[in-house]
């Protein structure tokens, strides 16, 4: 057996955020083997991530030490500007989900600390993924981030709708799985290698390979369920439904992120986007995505469903400006990205803060539950007033940036048809996100079914929830700052 050298040692730097996340993990279940405590555990967990994300953020700006190892295509995960950008929006997704599930799971009889450990283990999936440059690095980091996820939908296993959440999602995400397994193959089959970049060296010679396409668009299928775009996105509106308010939250959040993140990579170092086939598949799933996703939105009373369904809108946003820039699409879908998952955070806490894992008629989920909520919470109002009007792309909010940069891209790629189903999304989406803040200001209920704790503006999860709308505003007012550290994030 081999001695570890220094130079072995220097190697790991690059990795020392997601090296803290592991230290956590074995932290927490150390913790736990001794004593049981809610509280000691999500102390532990949300210290891990800190110290995992100011680690990152001082490598960013030379503070510490990061390493000097040139970036090599034959590796499994490179940590470059892209990957690091990406990994700063899944801590601090991470941490927000964490503090949620704090105030969430207080009055839960039942162990709590399992939950920390599947969200950190997932998270360490999330952060592999947007660094993964290899198929085999691809496949093992997707399922590190989904394999937890099962567990965490159906934790609150007391309420029938979470088990169902979970099942969905196990079945599903396997048989996406399986399919995207099959493409790897076929790819490898046709092109003699895993790693991204050496596909796109010899694509040139195999360019219109039938055993190429079919492997690319299988792919392009497993990708797109894992990102619940359409035709795909069939477990999306029931899964958010069904899931913890705070794991509904992980799921838009850092899920969709490090999805996405890993799909642009994919896409952009094999060069697989030069596929005409791939440009068509792209452009139809994001059509069908924007018309499905703010459609049917239109039609739901439940909250949780119909920010699934906006989220299936979004994914579409984003396959935009990858399908129209294509090697240039790393920043913009990133920025996109980030706000989207914050917005979500937003929205989705405003949610949690005011559900109960116990209540066996389901969380504060229905639109009637938020009814008048202006008059007795509102700055929780304004909270979810600011998140609704951010995702529909209402100036003044980071949503209005991201949304214009998107319009922007698909006018740079003369995809004017995408640009007007930007256009038209947003027009329909404006429809049921005012539909919601009208909920909030009308007269109030004489029965209130659910409500948030007299002091809710102080605990963790509160605090949270406000610090995100803060960003959302600054960044919609003063987007300078946010489209330069964007601009940052290039894949090598």
């Amino acid at each position: 057996m081999n001695d570890i050298t220094m130079n072995d040692l220097i190697g790991l730097l690059p990795y020392a955020p997601i090296i803290a996340v592991v230290i956590t993990v074995l932290t927490v279940m150390i913790a736990i083997t001794f004593k049981r405590s809610h509280m000691v555990t999500g102390t532990i967990t949300v210290a891990g991530l800190n110290i995992g994300l100011f680690t990152l953020i001082g490598q960013m700006i030379g503070v510490i030490e990061s390493g000097s190892i040139a970036p090599n295509a034959e590796q499994l995960f490179v940590i470059d500007n892209f990957a690091q950008f990406n990994m700063v929006v899944i801590f601090i997704c991470a941490l927000a989900c964490c503090t949620l599930s704090y105030a969430y799971l207080a009055n839960l009889k039942d162990n709590k600390e399992e939950l920390y450990l599947l969200m950190l283990l997932s998270t360490i999936g999330a952060l592999l993924m947007v660094s993964a440059q290899h198929m085999a690095s691809f496949f093992m980091s997707l399922e590190m981030l989904s394999v937890p996820l099962y567990g965490l939908l159906a934790y609150t296993y007391m309420r029938n709708q979470s088990l169902e959440s979970g099942l969905k999602y196990l079945v599903l995400s396997a048989t996406a799985s399986a399919t995207l397994l099959m493409g790897m193959a076929f790819i490898y089959a046709e092109v003699g290698s895993l790693a991204f970049k050496p596909i796109s060296m010899v694509l040139g010679n195999i360019f219109e390979s039938p055993l190429l396409i079919l492997g690319a668009a299988m792919m392009m299928f497993g990708i797109a369920f894992k990102l619940s775009a359409a035709p795909f996105h069939m477990w999306t509106p029931d899964v958010y439904e069904g899931a913890p308010a705070p794991i509904a939250t992980f799921l838009a959040s850092v899920s969709k992120v490090a999805m996405m993140a890993l799909a642009v990579r994919f896409l952009i170092d094999t060069a697989l986007l030069a596929l005409p086939s791939v440009q068509m598949l792209l452009m139809v799933m994001a059509t069908l995505s924007i018309l499905v996703g703010n459609l049917l939105a239109v039609r739901q009373t439940s909250l949780k469903r119909l920010l699934g369904y906006s989220s299936i809108a979004h994914m579409g946003y984003v396959m935009i400006v990858i399908v129209s820039i294509g090697s240039a699409a790393d920043s913009i879908s990133s920025m996109y990205m980030a706000v989207y998952a914050f917005t979500s955070i937003g929205a989705f806490g405003v949610v949690t803060l005011m559900s109960s894992p116990y209540r066996l008629s389901g969380e504060a989920d229905e639109l009637t539950h938020y009814q008048g909520l202006f008059w007795r919470r509102p700055v929780l109002t304004a909270v979810m007033t600011i998140m609704m009007l951010s995702l529909a792309g209402i100036p003044l909010t980071a949503g209005f940036i991201t949304k214009l940069f998107a319009i922007l891209a698909a006018v740079q790629g003369t995809n004017w048809f995408l640009a007007a189903m930007i256009i038209l999304g947003s027009a329909i989406g404006l429809f049921y996100y005012l539909r919601v803040l009208l909920t909030l200001f009308k007269r109030p209920k004489q029965f209130i079914e659910f409500d948030v704790s007299g002091q809710w503006g102080i605990r963790t999860g509160g605090i949270m929830v406000i610090a995100v709308t803060a960003i959302i505003l600054f960044f919609g007012i003063l987007p300078n700052s946010m489209i330069e550290w964007a601009s940052l994030a290039r894949i090598w």
